[in-house]
């Protein structure tokens, strides 16, 4: 088994490719020990000294360091776990009792001309902004519109998360776009 590595926009993140699928169906992230041991691979990683989070996309995983930790010494650690771990065929996740919503999505019932709106807005970040910026590690997912300030909260993650370059791409891509085909939408901020 051969697996790649890309770097990111985020110099914290490297973007590991195993060449075959990783989580086609729902992007997960992992910050703590805690939300790891729902994927005997994140568990591993996370456990890496230095490693700070875990992001599983489509054909890809994500791996965000510490600032000071030294990626030639993570990298080898890394490749060999998600190694062992495809060649075992061990299961990416091994429960999702008590966990949070994969997408990040708040529980929000839209209703109305809103509905349409929160709608419309989804249907662009599936469609133009999520496959864009997987490429790059990372994942972008809709929480929230607020209607009276048109104010939309999205979710950062992955390589996203924590990217120097992450407030420019919220404010002069996806805020753009959205302004531009949602006259609704006045602004788009990054989840707290």
């Amino acid at each position: 088994m051969f697996i790649q590595t890309q770097s990111t926009p985020n110099p914290e993140t490297l973007k590991f490719l195993p060449g075959r699928d990783v989580s086609p169906e729902t992007p997960y992230e992992f910050t703590t020990p805690e939300e790891a041991t729902a994927s005997p691979l994140a568990a591993e990683l996370i456990s890496i000294d230095g490693v700070e989070r875990i992001f599983f996309g489509d054909e890809f995983i994500a791996i965000t360091k510490q600032a000071d930790a030294d990626w030639s010494l993570i990298r080898a650690h890394a490749l060999a776990a998600i190694m062992d771990h495809f060649v075992a065929g061990a299961p990416l996740l091994v429960s999702h009792a008590g966990e949070a919503s994969p997408t990040g999505e708040a529980d929000e019932v839209y209703e109305g001309e809103t509905a349409e709106i929160v709608s419309e807005i989804k249907e662009l970040i599936e469609t133009r902004v999520r496959p864009a910026v997987a490429k790059d590690g990372g994942d972008i997912i809709f929480q929230r519109f607020d209607v009276s300030s048109g104010v939309v909260t999205l979710v950062l993650r992955g390589a996203c998360s924590g990217c120097p370059s992450s407030m420019m791409t919220l404010k002069q891509g996806v805020e753009n776009l959205l302004r531009h085909y949602v006259p609704e939408v006045t602004a788009v901020e990054a989840a707290a």
